[in-house]
């Protein structure tokens, strides 16, 4: 069992380490180095950091296995979700975790903490972003109920990139 806490303004260097860590792990494979350069530079700032840790409806959690911080889930709502969505619908904007530690489980523990704050909140949906290319997270999030419903663009560097978006309903299916 691992621990899920809220993460502090305090922690925000580990929350930038790890941000680029895991962003890195996930999809360098798919994109150059100075696209994958210039997204973990600009995407995971100090100051683009700060500022969503000290958004009131952003909030960031980490996961830790024992002292060592192995992942994180950002979750948006209202205005400061990514694409205008219903006002009381729950964006999750990421989910990561560490490649070793992947496969372990920590990825359903942060959905059904998005799935218990959704429940808490009775919003309608949870939806998120996920690269068409990332099809083992595309298969964990179909194996969890989610639906593609649209797509956006995402920018990694120079690389315009296709997400689909997808949601799960939840209104009142979460007890």
């Amino acid at each position: 069992m691992y621990l899920i806490n809220k993460v502090s303004p305090d922690e925000i260097d580990i929350l930038q380490k790890l941000s680029k860590q895991t962003f890195f792990e996930s999809f360098s494979w798919g994109n150059t180095e100075e696209n994958m350069a210039r997204y973990l530079e600009e995407g995971f700032s100090i100051d683009k950091l700060s500022r969503e840790l000290n958004d009131e409806n952003t909030t960031f959690y980490f996961v830790k296995d024992g002292q060592e911080v192995v992942g994180y889930m950002k979750l948006n709502e209202g205005l400061s979700q990514t694409e205008h969505q219903e006002e009381d619908s729950l964006e999750i904007e990421r989910i990561y975790v560490l490649e070793e530690y992947q496969g372990k489980g920590i990825g359903n523990e942060l959905l059904n903490l998005a799935k218990h704050i959704a429940n808490q909140k009775n919003a309608p949906y949870i939806w998120l972003g996920v690269w068409e290319e990332n099809k083992k997270a595309i298969a964990f999030y179909e194996k969890n109920g989610f639906i593609t419903f649209d797509q956006h663009v995402f920018m990694v560097g120079e690389d315009r990139q296709i997400d689909l978006m997808m949601k799960l309903e939840c209104r009142n299916n979460y007890k």
